[in-house]
């Protein structure tokens, strides 16, 4: 190992190296490509940055000035690139190496003048690093390495045309090193393009989860879900914990329910801004805040100190993302707990999540009330300032409350102090109960105990309601709510029930007349009141004899006496209707019936008298009748062809016509089919359009001919 690089990690306090850095780190692997598949939180960070080293200085130093950037490191989000450049700052800075970062959210002016000014090591996410490469900002020509971290990650959220892009640009002859949790079919696709034979190096093990990271199943009812997270909380009281919803939406909301039951918590998702997130993680880090709700934003790369608490407050898509998120807890050999909220319906995601991603979790409820306050006392008796030394102002304050106070008195508000800094815990409901409101026990009212009646003077008909009765007893009275019984209303008047206690102060605070608002007399009553409906009134009409309901009129109940077939009374007295016999019907076929027989045939004409076939036909008129010239024959006076209307000048003279020869025009002989001079024309096409005779209507508008054409009326 380079010693300059030897002396950052004694200084960090790096007493041994992690399995994926020692196996970078090999001096067999100082010029290759590699593909690094490590599980989260094994140090891959620093890693790489130490299996650079060899590629970019010389002699354990960068070479001085910094024309061009030496290596290019990408990472998927803002705040991994914002580690990673942490990171590679203190590992750097004894060999004089400058880092440059380039992430979106950020001034862009400011990033490209700390290029301009000279950056050995740029990192950044793909979108910005691929601006600045095409704005001529980031010149790729003297790259000796690259360095893809999460990369799995990266082609997840799009970003491989803006990867090939900038490997493309890169020389041929640089190292690509590819880190990521899992190696997918995509990154090996990715890896066989780019890379020029590639070592594979695997450190993790598929078949055994991080054994620093304590997994737990926290079965809960379905509308206990974010009350349980509560508890979580409360009960493990870590110095830092994350809390993962997957939607921008459900993260709002769970951040505005803990800050209103006491936690100190930020927010982190991608509607936020780059300084916003910077800030809630510094929060964070500094210890003003504990608690932190974030979506998958923050499940890679995220390394907060003292981060002891992950919760899935929903389960995550894939396995991946899972043993992502509870990477950011159990990070250099700490221990970590993930907690996993289970609803009912979650049951067999969470089975199937745990199943591939090979984890094996408790399967538990989450902690209770009673749990919560019993580990309070557990961290109350456990507190370090028990042991330490008592100084002289504290001492004299002890002895002045010990003169007024008894221990137990100052134990148990000491207890009650310390109790109200924290969160209330909540109850929560058992796992397998439903959310349903009917399935719900429905509490039973307390007897209400002696009861005196009264009546108020206003019923249904004056649209008397018990939620405008109750309201005017209460402020008339002065009555109390428990005070009230049952509220019946009544046609006419409205009985109300009163405890006995205050049934004699409200009829004393009303005065005689027992008038309370707007014209309701109330007046005390003997006993508990009739409150059966009236009869309803009867049907019939007055001076009817009403008959029992149920009951068959008397002819209705004879004939359901009577025997099936039997006629009634009155219908056995009547003569029956005298009929005509009817006539045999039995005769011979072909016979005809007896008023046909009687009846003369008509007499038949001579065949020689009956007209031929074209003399059936009625005469037509002479004025139809034509010459063989085609004139019209003299038509009769004062009458006129059908369909022709009657000449009002009838008896005037007619003048003769202009054209005398019209009326001695010759018929047009008929055409002969063989004569192709003398075919049909047909009249669309014979001068009845615009244009010239025998021209059709569509060659004339085309000529220009006939009527204008038509204005739109736009």
């Amino acid at each position: 190992m380079i010693q300059t690089l030897s002396d950052a990690l004694e200084e960090r306090g790096y007493t041994t190296l992690t399995p994926v850095q020692d196996a970078v780190t090999d001096p067999g692997l100082d010029d290759a490509d590699l593909l690094v598949s490590a599980q989260t939180g094994s140090g891959k960070t620093v890693g790489f940055g130490l299996a650079i080293g060899p590629t970019i200085l010389e002699e354990g130093r960068v070479p001085m000035p910094a024309s061009a950037p030496l290596a290019l490191i990408v990472a998927p989000t803002r705040e991994l690139a914002f580690q990673v450049s942490r990171e590679l700052t203190w590992l750097y800075a004894k060999t004089g190496a400058s880092v440059a970062t380039c992430v979106g959210g950020m001034d862009m002016r400011d990033e490209r003048r700390a290029l301009e000014r000279g950056a050995h090591i740029v990192v950044g996410t793909p979108g910005r690093l691929r601006d600045h490469i095409q704005r001529g900002s980031l010149d790729l020509s003297s790259i000796r390495a690259v360095v893809l971290d999460e990369a799995d990650e990266m082609l997840d959220l799009g970003f491989r045309e803006d990867l090939e892009f900038m490997l493309g640009e890169a020389p041929e002859d640089r190292r690509t090193l590819m880190f990521s949790a899992t190696v997918p079919p995509m990154i090996e696709k990715l890896a066989s393009e780019y890379q020029q034979d590639a070592r594979r190096v695997v450190t993790s093990s598929g078949s055994s989860q991080h054994t620093d990271i304590e997994y737990q199943a926290l079965r809960v009812a379905e509308r206990d879900a974010e009350n349980a997270i509560i508890n979580v909380l409360r009960f493990h009281d870590a110095e830092n914990a994350i809390v993962f919803a997957n939607t921008r939406a459900t993260v709002n909301r769970l951040t505005a329910r803990f800050a209103n039951r006491g936690f100190a918590v930020v927010c982190l998702s991608g509607e936020l801004s780059q300084s916003e997130r910077s800030h809630a993680l510094q929060a964070m880090r500094d210890g003003r805040a504990r608690v932190c709700v974030a979506t998958d934003v923050a499940a890679r790369g995220i390394d907060l100190p003292n981060l002891e608490l992950v919760v899935h407050a929903e389960l995550p898509k894939t396995s991946e993302g899972l043993l992502h998120r509870s990477g950011r807890t159990g990070r250099a050999g700490r221990k970590g707990i993930s907690a996993l909220i289970v609803p009912p319906k979650a049951v067999k995601k969470a089975e199937r999540l745990l199943k591939t991603a090979r984890v094996t979790a408790d399967w538990t409820t989450a902690p209770g009330a009673e749990d919560i306050l019993a580990r309070d006392e557990e961290r109350l008796l456990a507190d370090p300032d028990w042991a330490s030394e008592i100084t002289e102002e504290q001492a004299s304050f002890a002895a002045k409350l010990l003169a007024q106070q008894s221990p137990e008195a100052v134990a148990a508000a000491y207890l009650r102090l310390y109790r109200t800094r924290h969160s209330a815990p909540e109850e929560l409901s058992a796992p397998e109960e439903r959310a349903c409101p009917k399935d719900r026990p429905v509490k039973e009212r307390a007897p209400f105990g002696p009861s005196v009646w009264i009546s108020l003077s206003v019923g249904r008909k004056d649209r008397a309601e018990p939620r405008w009765l109750l309201p005017l007893l209460l402020r008339t009275g002065g009555l109390d709510k428990d005070a009230v019984g049952a509220i019946r209303v009544q046609d006419a008047e409205t009985y109300v029930e009163l405890a006995a206690p205050s049934a004699e102060g409200f009829l004393a605070s009303l005065g005689e007349g027992g008038e309370l608002e707007q014209g309701v007399i109330a007046q005390k009553l003997d006993g508990v009141p009739d409150m059966s409906r009236p009869a309803p009134a009867p049907r019939r009409a007055p001076g009817k004899p009403e008959r029992p309901r149920g009951d068959k009129p008397d002819w209705k109940a004879n004939k359901s006496d009577r025997p099936r077939g039997d006629k009634p009374e009155w219908k056995k007295d009547k003569p029956a209707r005298a009929s005509a016999p009817r006539e045999e019907k039995s005769r011979e076929p072909g016979d005809k019936p007896a008023w046909k027989k009687d009846r003369p045939a008509p007499a038949a004409k001579p065949r020689e008298e009956r007209a031929a076939p074209e003399a059936r036909k009625p005469a037509k008129p002479d004025w139809k009748k034509t010459t063989s010239a085609g004139e019209s024959a003299s038509k009769p006076a004062g009458k006129k062809p059908f369909g022709q209307k009657p000449d009002a000048k009838a008896g005037r003279p007619k003048k003769p016509k202009d054209k005398p020869e019209a009326a001695t025009a010759q018929a047009k002989p008929r055409s002969k089919a063989s004569d192709t001079s003398q075919r049909f024309t047909p009249p669309h096409r014979a001068g009845k359009g615009p244009g010239k005779p025998g021209q059709a209507r569509g060659t004339a508008r085309r000529q220009g001919g006939g009527q204008p054409p038509r204005r739109s009326k736009v």
